[in-house]
């Protein structure tokens, strides 16, 4: 089974959902901690559902257990963080919420799923920390970054 990333910044709405069709997609897993980005309008929380029903027959899903709380963050982003730390830290944190034992594996695996974030590419977000985290534990999946 492989379960998918995809960044939505840098890209057209077309571009998006041609990748999301092109994978199959059948849910699309929201881990970002403010998901009513201004950053593309057809990414905001209100419209997002919407486009992925009428153009994929996808689910939308929100899950913030997924995602940075707002001070790792604000440190990363704001503060010039260092990457290395803010990996460190995420992955502390996604420990700290047990997220390998609470968040249920159908979640991601029990049709073909996609998570989100704003970053272009998977090297510095946190949607790539996610996966790579669970792949270990649950062992039965591949990752693919769209």
């Amino acid at each position: 089974m492989e379960v998918y990333s995809i960044g939505f910044t840098q890209t057209d709405a077309a571009r998006f959902f041609g990748r999301l069709r092109t994978a199959g997609i059948g849910r699309l897993l929201d881990v970002r901690l403010n998901n009513t980005s201004q950053l593309a309008g057809w990414a905001k929380r209100a419209d997002l559902p919407y486009f992925l029903q009428e153009l994929l027959g996808a689910e939308y899903v929100h899950e913030p257990r997924f995602a940075p709380t707002q001070a790792l963050l604000d440190a990363y982003r704001k503060n010039g963080g260092d990457w290395s730390e803010y990996e460190r830290d995420f992955l502390a944190l996604m420990d700290e919420r047990r997220v390998a034992e609470t968040v249920p594996q159908s979640l991601l695996l029990d049709k073909p799923t996609v998570l989100l974030c704003s970053e272009a590419t998977a090297e510095n977000c946190h949607r790539r920390l996610v996966l790579e985290y669970l792949q270990p534990r649950w062992q039965n999946f591949s990752i693919v970054h769209l």
